[in-house]
């Protein structure tokens, strides 16, 4: 029981602590990509402090893993620079809101990848967020920043799907800080070609924002919640990672001034409503005439 509350704080703060993510792109005036690769090399090097300490190795053995968390990588370099680009060109609620739809794309990607069935509910749910994205469009011009941050997010949003999935994969053979290190390794060497085109003007201040990004609402906030998911059920780790959005919007009102319109806030609700909902479904059994084909 202790150990079920521990994991109980411990994920809470994690998802805290991301949801504090969402405002350092408009803290720190770097384009994107940018701005990923400064997050992702000090969470890599914190990370590797980690593995280093707990004798872990780096790298998994098998050349198949290897190359999944290269590619997996890969996707989170665009991932974190789409979502962090929405952010950006738009507000903190609709960036952290369309990366909350991202279960509308594991609805349809995961049967096609794992071989499983595709829920009607699962469907259901999906055109319900994608509702409340609609709802959080005020109109549908490219030129309108609202609308570029939600296509960005959306990108984000896909992309976070991919990963989620390869992540899935990669539990059976790694550990989630092995798999987040070379996650973030990859996608930093990826990312270093930025560095050389853009040419940062970086102040000292943008630095350390960047490493307290990278260090603690990067690597601490995986870490609290990789251990802390051990302990504590699917489902209530499903509900308390819809705060994530929650907690992004009300520290962006607070101390960046960015109040949610009232159209946000019905999307939110939408959104938000639809990912818990399909998160407590997901954890009932599902019958089956036979024999569940779930459980």
């Amino acid at each position: 029981m202790q150990a079920e509350k521990k994991g109980l704080w411990q994920v809470h703060a994690a998802v805290l602590l991301m949801g504090f993510a969402g405002l350092f792109p408009k803290w720190i005036p770097l384009p994107a990509p940018v701005l990923t690769w400064g997050r992702v090399f000090s969470s890599a090097l914190i990370l590797a402090l980690v593995l280093a300490v707990q004798r872990q190795r780096f790298f998994p053995k098998s050349r198949k893993d290897c190359l999944w968390l290269c590619a997996a990588g890969a996707v989170l370099a665009l991932h974190w620079s789409t979502f962090q680009g929405s952010i950006q060109v738009s507000t903190v609620a609709v960036g952290t809101l369309t990366f909350s739809t991202f279960p509308i794309f594991v609805t349809f990607l995961e049967p096609v990848l794992f071989h499983e069935r595709l829920r009607p509910s699962s469907v259901v749910t999906a055109a319900v967020m994608f509702c409340g994205v609609l709802l959080i469009v005020p109109r549908f011009e490219l030129g309108d920043r609202m609308v570029q941050g939600v296509l960005l997010g959306m990108v984000g949003s896909l992309t976070y799907a991919v990963l989620s999935l390869i992540n899935r994969r990669m539990g059976r053979t790694c550990s989630g800080t092995q798999t987040a290190f070379c996650e973030q390794a990859v996608a930093a060497v990826l990312l270093l070609p930025v560095l050389i085109f853009d040419r940062p003007q970086v102040t000292a201040q943008e630095v350390g924002l960047i490493l307290l990004f990278g260090s603690v609402f990067t690597a601490l906030a995986h870490t609290l919640f990789i251990v802390g998911i051990r302990f504590v059920r699917v489902q209530t780790a499903g509900v308390i990672s819809s705060l994530e959005s929650v907690y992004g919007i009300v520290l962006a009102a607070l101390l960046l001034g960015e109040w949610p319109t009232s159209r946000e806030v019905m999307g939110a609700v939408i959104i938000l409503g639809a990912a818990v909902a399909s998160t407590l479904l997901a954890a009932r059994p599902h019958k089956h005439p036979a024999q569940s084909a779930d459980s």
